[in-house]
């Protein structure tokens, strides 16, 4: 569901220029990006496997389902050069308009050439095909070619909350930027497992040479602040927070405190990671930890 096992990173870009915007007028997305990402939490969502719907009902008229998954990087951006959209599915509907699902799953494309589909079938599962760094389906809705933002058709920017006439069945709310997960380490963890949603730890010995809580966001903007609380059977542990000096599409933190003496106070831990915007909480996610 939106909010929860999935968010949308980032918008159709409605700036001329080589800056970007999106239909809010706030920076979630990049120059000349054509389509919504509908981005999944962690790595470990999309091994999993998640389903892939057509928008709309009408016919496949391009499918691709053979290129690798792979965080994109410099060495292999050559290797998905002209197939961007890694892994996808053209649907032509009538009328002129035509959607595109990119960056599925290698080998998870479970419909054909010609075949007609209907709303809500299954096309195959988000990927990490293509010209991409983390997990999430590329949606891009044309009208006789031209690109549409399905959450402002008309295509005039009003730098607020969208007309009532979008193209969503139900209307999805607008979410500003916010923190994907928390969670509990004995050490700052690596970006890569935060990514893949292994960092985090359940439970942790009383032992354990420290205690970290990490928060990790998206859609953060120059300014915000980064707030990490630890709370444990004793009250407060740690309380920091990060003024955030540039815009960041996804970004980590980490914050804790060492072992001073033989063991934690057994029990159960809340770390909470609080994105700040002018002085406002705009989004928050807890993490849980128990020592034992």
């Amino acid at each position: 569901m939106l909010g929860e096992d999935c968010f949308i990173q980032q918008y159709v870009d409605h700036d001329p220029t080589k800056n970007a915007k999106d239909y809010r007028c706030a920076p979630l997305s990049y120059n000349n990006h054509k389509g919504t990402d509908f981005a999944l939490r962690t790595l470990r969502q999309m091994r999993d496997g998640v389903n892939v719907v057509a928008a709309a009902p009408g016919t496949v008229v391009r499918l691709r389902n053979s290129i690798k998954d792979q965080l994109k990087t410099d060495a292999n951006a050559e290797s998905v050069a002209g197939r961007e959209c890694g892994n996808g599915v053209v649907i032509e509907h009538s009328d002129g308009w035509e959607t595109q699902y990119c960056h599925l799953k290698k080998g998870s494309i479970v419909v054909r050439k010609g075949q007609t589909v209907q709303a809500g079938a299954v096309l195959g599962e988000v990927g990490l095909s293509g010209r991409t760094q983390f997990p999430h389906v590329h949606l891009s809705v044309r009208k006789n070619g031209e690109v549409v933002d399905p959450f402002d058709p008309d295509g005039v920017v009003k730098c607020r909350a969208p007309d009532k006439k979008t193209l969503w069945k139900t209307p999805l709310n607008y979410q500003p930027g916010g923190m994907i997960y928390a969670g509990f380490a004995d050490k700052v963890p690596e970006y890569t497992d935060v990514k893949s949603g292994r960092a985090a730890k359940g439970v942790l010995p009383l032992d354990a040479p420290a205690l970290v809580v990490f928060g990790f966001g998206f859609g953060l903007q120059k300014g915000d602040q980064l707030r990490l609380v630890i709370k444990g059977p004793n009250g407060t542990i740690t309380d920091h927070t990060t003024k955030i000096e540039k815009n960041k599409a996804q970004y980590f933190q980490a914050a804790g405190k060492r072992l001073n003496g033989a063991t934690w106070p057994s029990g159960k831990y809340t770390g909470t990671a609080l994105l700040i915007r002018d002085g406002r909480v705009i989004s928050g996610q807890n993490g849980y930890v128990t020592l034992k």
